[in-house]
C-alpha cells in the first residue's frame, strides 16, 4: 500500500491478487465482484494516476442513449429501438455480444453520416448537454485528483467522439471506442474493439506506462470495469470516498 491521510473512508485494492487473505484479514474484505478491498486511510504522492470509467461512474445515466435523444429526439430513438429490438433482445438473452449489439445500434442511427458532421454534432452535445448527466460527487473527486496534480484518464466503452471535447476541457486523457469511416463517411462500424472489460486494460496499457506511477486510483461501477479495478492500488467500486 501507499498510505495517505485523507478524511472519510477510502477503499483500495492491495497491489497483487491478495491470495491467501481471508475476507476480514488485516482490514481487507471482498466485494460483490470478489475484488479484495481495504477500508482505511492512505497516503498520496504526486506520482499518481486516476482512472475513471465514464457511464454510470462519472454520469447518472448512459451517455449513448442520452446522445441519441439529443440528436434525433425521443420518439425517433424509441422507434429505432423498436426496429432494433431483435438485436437488443439477443443481447439481453446473452445470445449476442455487447460489442455486436452496440455496433448494430450505432450503425442504424449513424451509418452514412459525414465524419465532419458527426464530430460537430458530438462536440455540440459535449459542450451543451453532457453536463446534464454528470454525477456531482464523481466530478468533485475528479477535480480533487487534478488539484493534487494527479494524471486523470477516462477509460470507457463509450464512443470517443462525444467525449473528446469534454475530456479536452476537463484536462483528462481519453481512451474509448473508436468509429470507422471510409471516404469521409461513417461505416456504422467500430475501428477498435468495444472498450469494455479486458479491452479497457489492453487499451490503457497501450497508451500509458502504469509502472511510472506509484499510485493507481480506479473508479468503476460495473462488471465491465472489473479488470480495470484489479490494476489499482486504490479501487473505488460505486464509491468515491
Amino acid at each position: 500500500m501507499f498510505p495517505r491521510k485523507e478524511s472519510g473512508r477510502i477503499i483500495s485494492i492491495r497491489p497483487g491478487t491478495g491470495a491467501g487473505l481471508s475476507s476480514a484479514s488485516n482490514g481487507y474484505r471482498k466485494d460483490c465482484l470478489n475484488i479484495l478491498i481495504f477500508e482505511g486511510t492512505v497516503n498520496t504522492s504526486r506520482h499518481a494516476i486516476a482512472i475513471f470509467d465514464f457511464d454510470g461512474t462519472l454520469t447518472v445515466k448512459d451517455s449513448f442513449l442520452h446522445f441519441l435523444v439529443s440528436v434525433f429526439g425521443r420518439w425517433k430513438v424509441l422507434l429505432g429501438l423498436v426496429f432494433q429490438s431483435p438485436i437488443l433482445l439477443g443481447y439481453q438473452l446473452r445470445l449476442l455480444s455487447n460489442e455486436y449489439a452496440k455496433e448494430k445500434l450505432f450503425g442504424y442511427f449513424f451509418k452514412g453520416w459525414s465524419v465532419s458532421d458527426f464530430q460537430k454534432t458530438a462536440d455540440r452535445y459535449a459542450d451543451w448537454q453532457l453536463s446534464d448527466i454528470l454525477r456531482a460527487e464523481a466530478m468533485e473527486k475528479l477535480e480533487w485528483h487534478k488539484r493534487e496534480g494527479h494524471r486523470v484518464v477516462v477509460v470507457t466503452a463509450s464512443i470517443e467522439d462525444w467525449l473528446r471535447s469534454w475530456c479536452l476541457k476537463t484536462e483528462a486523457d481519453l481512451i474509448g471506442t473508436k468509429t470507422a469511416s471510409s471516404e469521409g463517411r461513417l461505416t456504422g462500424q467500430f475501428s477498435t474493439k468495444n472498450c469494455y472489460g479486458p479491452q479497457k486494460v489492453l487499451r490503457l496499457k497501450e497508451k500509458i506506462e502504469l509502472s511510472a506511477y506509484k499510485q493507481i486510483f480506479v473508479y468503476g461501477d460495473s462488471r465491465g470495469d472489473r479488470e480495470l479495478l484489479q490494476l489499482a492500488t486504490h479501487a473505488f467500486y460505486r464509491k468515491y470516498n
